[in-house]
């Protein structure tokens, strides 16, 4: 049992002190359920080589309904090659701003965003990530917990 432990122990040091491999920039889709506004283009823009920017913005126009919602999210992002060559978890926090535009009125809303989810960066330009934004409305919107869950498919340089 005490091999056990140190084991683990060993193998939780080794995945926090591993170097990421986080691409400078990546573009892409973000594609969520609608609880959002489904697709949205997302940028992401590392800062270390553990921390990120991740930038969506939504656009909808449906049913007399125009919308869009920018999202800033600051994340953390944690190797998992140890396990799983090429994986990494993250999880972040941010804001969102946005507007709705609907027959007979507007509003604009500010959100307060939180994110967790995994991502497989291949061997070539190419990252894949899962991930779910639960978000709760500030300043009008909804102020009930949204919770949105979205793959992202980012081309990364």
């Amino acid at each position: 049992m005490k091999k056990l432990v140190v084991t683990f122990g060993l193998l939780l040091v080794g995945l926090a002190s591993q170097a990421q491999d986080l691409s400078k920039h990546a573009i892409g889709l973000r594609l969520g359920d609608n609880d959002g506004l489904g697709y949205e283009i997302s940028y992401q823009r590392a800062l270390s080589d553990s921390n990120r920017l991740q930038f969506d913005l939504g656009l909808r126009s449906k049913n007399d309904v125009d919308a869009y919602k920018l999202t800033g999210i600051y994340q953390w992002v944690w190797d998992l090659s140890a396990l799983a060559p090429g994986f990494n978890w993250f999880a972040g926090a941010g804001a969102g701003v946005g507007s709705v535009d609907y027959p007979g009125g507007s509003e604009t809303f500010v959100n307060a965003d939180g994110n967790v989810g995994i991502e497989y960066n291949f061997k070539f330009p190419l990252q894949l990530s899962l991930d779910t934004r639960p978000e709760i409305g500030i300043i009008n919107g909804d102020s009930d917990l949204g919770l949105e869950i979205a793959l992202g498919v980012r081309y990364k340089f």
